[in-house]
């Protein structure tokens, strides 16, 4: 945790003094994380229909045998450092620029990168920014369309093996309302999920892109259809961009105007890949910093490393609970990294940074979405001043869960609630339940084996 921060400072929501930490504390054994269960809009406080029950599909995702529900454990612990570990490998793996290789993809470096490229494998510098163009804007797909590139060189490349690195979109699925998820096939034959949620909000037309970082997740968050198939693996930057450059073409080439790393995986286990990816996002693509969210359910001193960055990008807790009791039976990890440990740690980030945090919640019905609980999260959150905005998202049901979706007017009554204690609140509209939008529904009909990392 940031302990000299919480200690030499203090914020109002109202009046941000942003701090800059020019100094590294001791690193701290890892912790925990993992999602939101539904990956829809951000913002939108519509509800779906006036009944009292709402409508939707239940898609069966059968728990794979190897993950057993239950307390966090030492072998939990164990894959998450395996996880931290691969990240940081993965993230050294540009190294390889140097010189073609058959390993060598072009999609996911920068253009100093690329420059760097260009001048150790027999062209010009300049052609860097050349090939970024071909790559990021006209989106080619082989290094046989970079016509501006000297053909012998194309030749040379395509020859060794270089690529640009997209991956193939093995399956969708769409929703009346316009939501459609792709599962992107990956170079070792892991399916990923990646979802595009089109809406338009006061006349202005949005399209969302929920983004995985993982394949798998290792959390084990009771309610959450990726932790019922374990983890295997990290994603690169690359494969997290590739995800946006898929939602864009299949919407027809319109832009993604946000991006929210809410799909399969903890994105703070990943973070050098996850820094990376949402860089080239807003240099390359295109998406500003501020449009581009990134969620976890909290992993010990992530944050930390996170606000060393100095992202303008938004940082969603997803918290799911008011207290640690409630919090620690529907994600086992908050046994390693208490409720209070994370809250404290979200005031030292905005401390850091200046930039408030947002809290997911997922509604579980009977489980932590009575008028107690609203009144308990909005009673911490102010004693903690991080009472800036709750995201309230219904849960999207998948068989096999011993959870259920909340009636309409639990999820009202708790947002009422919230507003009245002065805590600003949306409710997630309803999208893609017919896509089976929630997180890992949709891949696990397609790959259903037993994930070990």
């Amino acid at each position: 945790m940031f302990a000299s921060l919480l200690k030499s400072t203090s914020f109002a929501t109202s009046s941000f003094s942003p701090r800059r930490r020019h100094h590294h504390h001791k690193k701290q054994a890892l912790r925990i994380r993992h999602l939101s269960a539904a990956a829809n809009d951000d913002d939108d406080d519509d509800f779906p229909n006036d009944n009292n029950e709402f409508d939707y599909d239940v898609v069966s995702v059968p728990r794979n045998p190897g993950i057993k529900s239950g307390k966090w454990n030492q072998n939990d612990m164990e894959i998450v450092k395996t996880a931290q570990k691969d990240a940081n490998e993965k993230a050294s793996g540009t190294s390889s620029l140097l010189a073609p290789s058959n390993d060598l993809t072009l999609l996911g470096l920068t253009e100093n990168e690329l420059k760097v490229f260009a001048e150790r494998n027999g062209t010009q510098k300049f052609r860097g920014k050349q090939i970024k163009d071909f790559i990021y804007k006209h989106r080619v797909k082989s290094i046989m369309e970079m016509t501006q590139l000297p053909k012998d060189l194309r030749e040379s490349w395509d020859g060794l093996g270089v690529t640009i690195g997209r991956n193939e979109v093995y399956a969708k699925k769409s929703a009346p309302d316009g939501t459609t998820k792709l599962l992107m096939k990956l170079d070792d034959n892991r399916i990923v999920e990646t979802v595009g949620i089109p809406s338009n909000e006061y006349g202005k037309s949005r399209l969302t892109c929920c983004v995985s970082s993982q394949v798998g997740c290792p959390m084990r968050c009771e309610f959450c259809a990726t932790g019922k198939g374990g983890f295997y693996r990290n994603l690169t930057a690359r494969e997290i961009v590739d995800q946006v450059m898929a939602i864009e073409e299949e919407f027809g080439g319109r832009r993604v105007s946000n991006v929210v790393f809410m799909g399969m995986g903890e994105p703070m286990l990943n973070v050098p890949n996850v820094v990376k990816a949402t860089e080239l996002l807003n240099k390359e693509i295109g998406i500003g910093m501020r449009h581009i969210s990134i969620s976890t359910v909290g992993v010990f001193g992530a944050l930390e490393k996170l606000a060393s960055y100095e992202m303008q990008c938004v940082l969603a807790v997803s918290l799911h609970a008011p207290n640690q009791k409630i919090r620690e039976e529907i994600i086992p990890s908050a046994r390693a990294y208490s409720f209070d440990d994370i809250l404290n740690d979200c005031v030292a980030y905005f401390n850091a940074t200046g930039r408030r945090v947002t809290f997911e919640y997922t509604l579980l019905a009977g489980v932590n979405d009575q008028k107690e609980h609203a009144k308990e999260l909005a009673q911490v959150l102010f004693k903690k001043n991080l009472a800036s905005h709750v995201n309230l998202i219904p849960y999207n049901p998948v068989d096999d869960s011993d959870f259920k979706r909340p009636t309409k007017q639990a999820i009202d009554q708790f947002r009422r609630i919230l507003e009245e204690n002065n805590v600003p609140t949306s409710v997630r509209q309803t999208r893609g339940l017919e896509a089976a939008a929630a997180c890992g529904q949709l891949r696990n009909m397609y790959q259903k084996e037993a994930l070990v990392a």
